[in-house]
C-alpha cells in the first residue's frame, strides 16, 4: 500500500465516471451513505441533491460529510475526503455545476439537459470544502 500525492488523488477521483459514496450524519447519530456524481473545483468537491432529500436535510442540520471514491479492481485503491458542506441555492451556479456533473457522467451532449433538470427550486448545490484526505494506492498489492 502506498500513499497518493495531491496530484495523484485528484487524478484518481476525477478519472472517468467513478462515483463517490457520501456519508452524512442522521439526526439520531447514525450514518447515512449514498452514491453521488460529483466534480472537483480546486479544493472543493461539488454535487447536487434535493433540499428535502435525507442527504439535504442532514447537511442543513450538520454540514460534516465524508466521501469515499474507490476502484473496484485489484490491486484496489481509494480516496477518503472529509470536510464541511456549504449549501447553495443560486440557480445560475447550480446550472453551471450540474451541467459539468452531467457532462462527466452522461457525456458532453447530455450535460445541458442534466443541468436544466437539476438547477431548479428545491435542489441544492453542495460545495464540500475538503479539509482531510486519505489516499491509498494498491491496497491489496
Amino acid at each position: 500500500m502506498e500513499k497518493m500525492t495531491d496530484a495523484e488523488w485528484r487524478a484518481f477521483v476525477t478519472e472517468g465516471t467513478r462515483t463517490g459514496k457520501a456519508a452524512v450524519v442522521r439526526r439520531d447519530g447514525r450514518p447515512h451513505v449514498t452514491p453521488i456524481w460529483f466534480v472537483l473545483d480546486g479544493d472543493d468537491l461539488l454535487f447536487n441533491t434535493g433540499r428535502e432529500s435525507l442527504k439535504g436535510r442532514c447537511l442543513r442540520r450538520d454540514p460534516r460529510i465524508s466521501i469515499c471514491v474507490d476502484d473496484q479492481e485489484p490491486p484496489y485503491s481509494f480516496v477518503l475526503l472529509g470536510g464541511e458542506a456549504v449549501l447553495e441555492e443560486d440557480l445560475d451556479e447550480m446550472r453551471r455545476w450540474a451541467t459539468a456533473i452531467g457532462g462527466r457522467y452522461m457525456g458532453a451532449d447530455k450535460g445541458a439537459e442534466f443541468g436544466a433538470r437539476n438547477a431548479v427550486p428545491g435542489e441544492l448545490l453542495v460545495r464540500v470544502r475538503i479539509t482531510h484526505v486519505v489516499a491509498e494506492r494498491a491496497v491489496a498489492g
